[in-house]
């Protein structure tokens, strides 16, 4: 196996090749060191490599395997953190320029179960700025852009984290979603992107700052992967807002299981804002014949209309600006407008929205109950978008566009149901496209199981950025 084939390597066969000693953790994270600093000058995905910390610790996970026998299920893998999460020792910037070098005192809950699972971290990946965009523009650092055409946005707000897997430049990587900040990025880049369902994944040691809407979750270049990762990030901690069992089986043996007959729904209309681009409608019907090839009862959805739901969420997203208490000159023009409209927003205006949010929510998950099981659904509603593409719009301007981009995405950050992005093929011009599926809140087993049978359906093998080869 060449070097470049190795940085493609599923992460859960670098664990393996790691417990038979094919592979040290030190060759395995100099490989991807060495790959960040050849390619992220062009991509922007890092925005702090920990070369000196991963290095050393890769060491010592290498030096111990000698006389280690039972080791956590991802030992020595390298991973990076997106630039929301606080590691120890590291900076922590949320996208904001003023805050390049602050460094965190402590990890938080999701990082230290990424340590406690043997993962060896590379470093931060970016972010959009305080992660409120569909894409990774900030002012002081790099665009995000995508490894399969650096024209185009690789996605937000966890596009660093989808271009450095998608480039090649780490095996695995962790993102956060709360309006589609998983899904998106992973339909930029052909990925696979899950979104837990709410209470899966926990906070600590900080309380929920979007009413319930985001969630920590994987990013994979294999349903497999993702659902490995999602293994290491699940479960409770003490004073968690909410919580569910941990999950049996685990979700890596789910996506190892097909599912049994299963009714399926799919649309490719959502109002307020209309039908999809023409390859992402295809793409959703291609994937329903697919379904139906595989003996699932697929049949088109009721009608999608979450109209009632845009004004509520975007008043509890927007809050995040006001919440965070960075002065409006540090931020960018969106953000600035956000904040000032998040000022003017009080605290009754606020309670109102969240209340209106729970009870769009309510309305959905009960339609949902009665029709099916499973929802297929564009990702977006057109392909990616061209790095700066919207940058000169007016704040309003770039609101509706955004809306209109990512419509299927936030409703179920609202209802706290569980979603998973699959890449399906590519757009013209080069940039991945994908089909998301919506599962039953708490039921990530069958969307995942459902995820694994369809990608062991594909016929063509997983094909590779050209530019990261």
């Amino acid at each position: 196996m060449d070097l470049t084939d190795l940085a493609f390597t599923s992460a859960l066969e670098q664990a393996a090749m790691i417990r038979r000693r094919e592979i040290s953790p030190l060759e395995l994270t100099e490989l991807y060191l060495r790959r960040i600093e050849q390619f992220n000058p062009q991509l922007g995905c890092y925005v702090h490599v920990a070369a000196e910390f991963a290095i050393a610790d890769a060491t010592a996970k290498t030096e111990a395997l000698t006389h280690a026998s039972d080791l956590p299920p991802f030992y020595g893998v390298p991973i990076p953190i997106k630039d929301l999460d606080p590691v120890a020792g590291m900076p922590c910037s949320y996208g904001l320029r003023i805050l390049k070098h602050r460094i965190a005192a402590a990890d938080n809950g999701v990082v230290r179960r990424v340590k406690q699972a043997g993962f060896v971290i590379l470093g931060k990946t970016a972010t959009s700025e305080v992660g409120t965009l569909p894409y990774t523009e900030n002012n002081g650092f790099l665009p995000v852009r995508n490894p399969w055409n650096l024209d185009y946005t690789a996605g937000g707000s966890s596009g660093g984290a989808a271009a450095a897997l998608a480039a090649g430049l780490c095996p695995i990587a962790q993102g956060s979603d709360g309006g589609g900040s998983i899904r998106g990025p992973a339909f930029c880049c052909g990925l696979v992107g899950i979104k837990p369902s709410r209470g899966r994944v926990t906070h600590a040691p900080y309380g929920d700052r979007l009413s319930g809407a985001a969630i920590e979750g994987p990013l994979g270049r294999s349903v497999a992967d993702a659902a490995a990762l999602l293994d290491v990030l699940a479960g409770y901690e003490l004073g968690d807002p909410y919580w569910l069992p941990d999950p049996e089986p685990s979700f890596l043996l789910s996506a190892q299981t097909p599912p049994p007959c299963l009714r399926i729904g799919f649309a490719t209309t959502i109002e307020p804002v209309g039908i999809a681009d023409p390859i992402c409608q295809q793409a959703v019907l291609d994937t329903a014949r697919q379904l139906e090839d595989l003996g699932h009862q697929v049949e088109p959805a009721p009608r999608l209309d979450f109209s009632e739901l845009i004004d509520p969420f975007t008043t509890v997203f927007q809050a995040v600006l006001a919440e965070a208490g960075v002065p409006p000159f540090f931020l960018g023009k969106m953000n600035r407008w956000w904040w000032v409209k998040a000022q003017l927003c009080s605290s009754g205006s606020y309670l109102r929205a969240v209340a209106k949010m729970q009870c769009v929510a309510r309305q959905i998950v009960a339609e949902f109950e009665t029709a099916m099981d499973v929802l297929v659904l564009p990702t977006y509603m057109h392909p990616p978008i061209k790095v700066g593409e919207w940058a000169k719009l007016s704040p309003p301007k770039t609101l509706e566009k955004i809306i209109h981009w990512i419509a299927p995405c936030p409703p179920f950050n609202a209802t706290g149901q569980p979603a998973i992005a699959l890449p399906t093929g590519f757009a013209p011009n080069g940039v991945p496209i994908g089909v998301q599926l919506v599962g039953r809140p708490g039921d990530e087993a069958t969307l995942i199981a459902l995820a694994g049978q369809l990608e062991a359906q594909a016929t063509q093998p997983r094909s590779r950025p050209a530019f990261a080869s």
